[in-house]
Order: structure tokens, then sequence, then C-alpha cells
């Protein structure tokens, strides 16, 4: 795990040493990591016909198995217009009242003055969120064991990447591959207990896993397996709990060591009127949209992702890449360009307002055919879970210092993140 661990410090060495484009070997595999928006948009929008997942999004079947995160064409175009519904704007809509509701519970149930383990706290407020709009359930008792199992399933993510990761994956005796299958099977007793209640009871709910149930394709008729489901289901409820989780994580991190960003997000929720409708409420909410931006930009959720070049091609500017060649981009690494970011280390919300950012310098969901699909549903979530509880408390770190990072699937903080969260 450790190499794996160093990635993100060891891109952005050779992206100061060797420029927007460097490549590097190992052992069987030979990368290309590109940290300029022009080729980064060449790989994902141009000439994305000639690329397929890397290897590591591929090792993310073991546990998604071939959700939109990591299925190929046609597999996943056919699947992305299945479960596009889900998620157009008057569902967006209806989800955002679960949202705001959430997050309302959450300030009700705290004191005037507790230590909240934060990152806990957001794994399970976004827990409940994502239960309720994906799969229209309440989390309640399970949401321990959920987020028990998720985590070890991200933590065992490193070691499924390389040339023995997929020797490591058939060897059950190893306590990594053991638990990892642990909590993979305790995820599809869940999942798939829900997908049997669902096709047992006639009405269809309003959340997506009922949606991607009753689904059928308008171009063939095709309708997904029980499989199918469980793939996309996962897959949603992976990245609509644990990516905004985390974003939350930092942005009160963020806020906390910058107090005139704070009074400035304060200023704005104490005047915002809550009992409008949520898709109102989230847009007129700009200052808390620029921060949660900007948060983003700092410590996007979805660090780092691959493609696979199948073919030999030509980039833009004239670089030769080669069949088999492994294409890095890591927006961690690009969102802190100098050049593209004027004090690319500061928290500056207003940026936003002054710098206009070219196309593909800004990727926290990716970009092309393949951009995250609750794109929206994230945004919409992370302002309203955000303006709400900062309307209700400040939030102050325990200890001072920097936060260090852990760099697995998403982009966690490491360690426990205490901070005192008191009524305003």
């Amino acid at each position: 795990m450790q190499p794996f661990l160093r990635l993100p410090a060891f891109l952005a060495e050779i992206a100061e040493r060797y420029g927007p484009i460097a490549s590097f070997q190992i052992p069987f595999r030979r990368f290309l990591f590109l940290n300029d928006p022009e080729q980064i948009k060449d790989v994902l929008v141009t000439q994305q016909h000639a690329f397929v997942k890397s290897e590591g999004g591929r090792a993310l079947r073991r546990l998604l198995g071939n959700g939109l995160l990591t299925s190929e064409e046609p597999e996943h175009r056919q699947m992305r217009r299945i479960v596009q519904p889900a998620f157009h704007r008057g569902r967006i809509a209806a989800y955002a009242r679960a949202m705001l509701a959430h997050a309302t519970r959450w300030c009700e149930e705290r004191s005037a003055e507790e230590r909240v383990e934060m990152h806990a706290a957001m794994s399970e407020l976004t827990l409940r969120i994502a239960s309720e709009t994906l799969f229209g359930v309440d989390a309640g008792e399970r949401a321990s064991e959920v987020r028990a199992a998720l985590r070890a399933t991200m933590e065992s993510y490193p070691s499924g990447i390389g040339p023995l990761g997929q020797l490591r994956s058939r060897l059950g005796f190893l306590s990594a591959t053991r638990r990892f299958n642990d909590a993979r099977s305790r995820l599809d007793t869940i999942v798939y207990g829900l997908i049997a209640q669902r096709r047992a009871n006639a009405e269809q709910g309003g959340d997506a896993l009922s949606l991607l149930i009753a689904a059928e394709d308008a171009e063939d008729g095709y309708r997904p397996t029980d499989r199918q489901v469980r793939d996309e289901a996962l897959t949603l409820f992976l990245a609509g709990h644990e990516t905004t989780a985390n974003a939350l994580i930092w942005t009160w991190y963020l806020l906390a060591r910058h107090p005139e960003v704070e009074r400035r997000l304060h200023e704005e929720v104490d005047a915002a009127d809550f009992s409008r409708d949520p898709i109102e409420l989230a847009a007129s909410l700009e200052f808390t949209r620029r921060v949660f931006r900007e948060s983003m930009r700092l410590y996007p959720p979805a660090w780092i992702f691959g493609r696979e070049a199948r073919e030999r091609i030509t980039l833009v500017g004239g670089y030769d890449v080669e069949a088999g060649t492994t294409v890095l981009i890591s927006p961690l690494v690009l969102h802190r360009r100098l050049d593209l970011f004027p004090q690319p280390e500061r928290f500056d919300p207003d940026r936003w307002v002054r710098t206009e950012v070219p196309p593909f310098a800004y990727v926290p969901f990716g970009g092309g055919a393949r951009r995250c699909i609750g794109e929206e549903f994230a945004w919409t979530e992370g302002v309203l879970v955000l303006a709400r509880l900062a309307r209700a408390f400040r939030f102050a770190l325990c200890e001072e210092g920097v936060l260090e990072t852990v760099p697995l699937v998403t982009l966690r903080p490491k360690g426990p993140v205490a901070m005192w969260v008191r009524k305003r």
C-alpha cells in the first residue's frame, strides 16, 4: 500500500520537474502523466474512443462489478441511458428535500457544544441521505455496518493494483483479501435484499433503485438483470455517500482554518430563506457554492483517474502515445497548477469570480462521456448540507495543524478529525 500512498507527492514532483506531460515506467507498466487541460480534453473527449479504463479502474470491479464507473462501451452507454432518468432535474428536486431534511435532523440531534469526530459524522449523514434518495430506506441501525464495510473495501483497494494485485485477490487466506471479501459480502446482502423488496412491491418508489428496477432502454427495450441493478446501485451508493462525505469534511477543515471565509459563509446562510424550495435555495447560495467548489479544488475526492490506450495515437501538441500506455490524470495535482490557479495553495472562494479557468483545468467530476452522472446530485447535497449546518453551528478543530491526506479510492483525511461543534 505504501507506494500507492506516496503517488500524489510523486506526481506533483514530476509535474514540477518535467512540466505538464511526463512519462515513467515500472516493471511491466508504462505510464504517461498528463497535467495539461488541452491534452486531458484530448484523452477524455476528442480521442476517448482510443482508451479504456486503466488497471486501477478495472481493480474496482472487485467491488462495483460492471457499473458506470467500471464498464466499457457499448455497455456503459446503454446503462447510462437507463440510469440517467434517476438524475433528471425533477428527481434532483425531490432528493433535495430529503437532503435538507436529513441535515436539519442532524442539527437537531446535536447539543449546544460537543466534541465530534467529523469524518464519521459526515459519513453517517451522507449515508442516510444516500440510503433514502438512492434506496428509499433510512439507514437506521445498519448505518454503522455499511460504513464499516465500505471502509474495509476502500482500505484494501491499493493491494489489488499492480502486477501482483490479481494474484492477491485470488488468495483468500490473505488477511486483506479476506477482509475485502467479507465486507463485499455484507454489502451484497444489503443491496440484494433491497432489490428483492423492490421487486416484491408493486408500487414504484421515487428512489433511484426503484427506477433502475423498472427501467427499460428506450432504444432496444433491454431491462437490466438483478446483477446489473446491484452493480449500478452500489456504484451510485459509493459515489453518493463516500465522495460527498469526504468533500464536506475537507470543507469544514478549511473553514476552521480560515475564519474570514467562515464569517462570510455565515452571513450568507443567515440571510437565506430556508423555507423556500431547496433547489431554489441551493441556487441562491452563491458564496456557499464557491466555498464548496474551492474545497474540491484543493481536495478533490476523486483525486486520480486513468485511461489505457488500446491503440497508438498522437495527442494534441504532437506527443505519441503507444498502445498499452496508462495515462494518469490527477485533479489533486492539476488543480494546484500555478499558471492556472494563482496562489494555488490558498483557500480562496473568490477566485471563481475573478479568474476564468480554461476548460478541463477543473475536473473534480471527470469529463467527457464518462463525466460523473451524479454531479448535480453532489453539488446540491454539498451546498445544502454545508449551508444548513453552518447556519446552526460553528466548527473548530480540536487540534491545530495540517490535516494529512490518505489517497485511497477517494481522498480521505488521515485519522480521526475531531472538531468542537458549537451552536451559534
